[in-house]
């Protein structure tokens, strides 16, 4: 369990988190939200023990600030900015297991599963990876370890859209042991991820609220968009979350995420003028089975 007893934390004569009071439980998932200068990213420094702050913190029972080591262990962190590591990715996983006694090959099957082979580029300089590769080999690390709370800033911003479905998947297998913290300025982007809602506005929390999702972390939706029109720049975009069309781009189908299914209406709204109509259905979990083995059939064939 985390609790946070009237945490306050200024830079200067700014003050960030103005005496945050809040209790969190494994089988939480909680959405932090707010926008820009909030204190989201300062409250999530202040769990991970990097910043001196009023007030108290304990994550079962043990202080981040004094213990840091001892939290660290039971801490899954994904940050939404990738530090500048230099070391090569396989260093870096191996130190990271080290880090909470995990074994590295867990971190290397995460990769996999979100499309990341991280044994090919184990001696490539973290660094050097791109936006998205550094993003996967965080959250592999992450979510490879045996951890107890996960923090995570942003953590989905630049996965690609099977990328964020497998992400979620694995959120899900999760979901019952490990209490999870998901940081956004924007609720749409996370709240089918989670059962609360904490909102913070100029340090303080405005809003702490519990949410029921009825989709499945790990679920997806067959979706059918029809078009007035076929559109050269609206084709090119559901062709990105793996979209078909069998009549000239007038009619697309293909899966979305469930988690995923409010930030997809929010990318079917910027062509609002050609919609005609949209359907969304559950997929049943026999055919989302069968899918993925027809589609690694299909690949060891290729």
């Amino acid at each position: 369990m985390i609790k946070i007893n009237k945490v306050s934390k200024s830079f200067r004569k700014n003050r960030v988190l103005d005496g945050i009071e809040l209790e969190i439980e494994r089988g939480d998932r909680i959405a932090l939200v707010g926008s820009n200068g909030a204190g989201k990213t300062t409250l999530i420094r202040c769990l991970l023990g990097e910043y001196v702050h009023e007030g108290e913190i304990l994550m079962d029972g043990v202080k981040p600030r004094t213990q840091r080591r001892e939290v660290l262990k039971k801490i899954g962190f994904v940050p939404q900015i990738p530090p500048p590591l230099k070391m090569p990715v396989m260093q870096l996983i191996h130190f990271a297991a080290g880090v909470c006694d995990s074994d590295p090959e867990k971190m290397y099957q995460v990769s996999d599963k979100l499309g990341l082979d991280a044994r090919q580029f184990k001696h490539q300089p973290f660094v050097k990876l791109s936006g998205g590769q550094k993003q996967k080999l965080l959250i592999s690390i992450a979510l490879g370890r045996d951890s107890e709370f996960l923090i995570m800033d942003e953590p989905a911003a630049n996965l690609d859209p099977e990328a964020r479905h497998n992400f979620f998947s694995l959120l899900a297998s999760k979901q019952k042991d490990t209490a999870m913290i998901i940081s956004s300025h924007r609720l749409d982007e996370v709240a089918a991820l989670v059962n609360r809602v904490v909102e913070l506005d100029q340090g303080k929390i405005v809003l702490n609220d519990h949410v029921a999702d009825q989709i499945d972390m790990d679920s997806i939706l067959q979706c059918e968009v029809k078009l007035t029109r076929a559109e050269a720049a609206f084709a090119g975009t559901v062709r990105e979350w793996g979209f078909e069309t069998s009549d000239n781009g007038l009619t697309w189908k293909g899966p979305v995420a469930g988690p995923d299914r409010l930030r997809f209406l929010g990318v079917l709204s910027r062509y609002a003028g050609l919609l005609k109509g949209i359907q969304m259905q559950e997929q049943g979990r026999d055919n989302q089975a069968a899918q993925s083995h027809d589609k690694k059939r299909k690949e060891a064939v290729s």
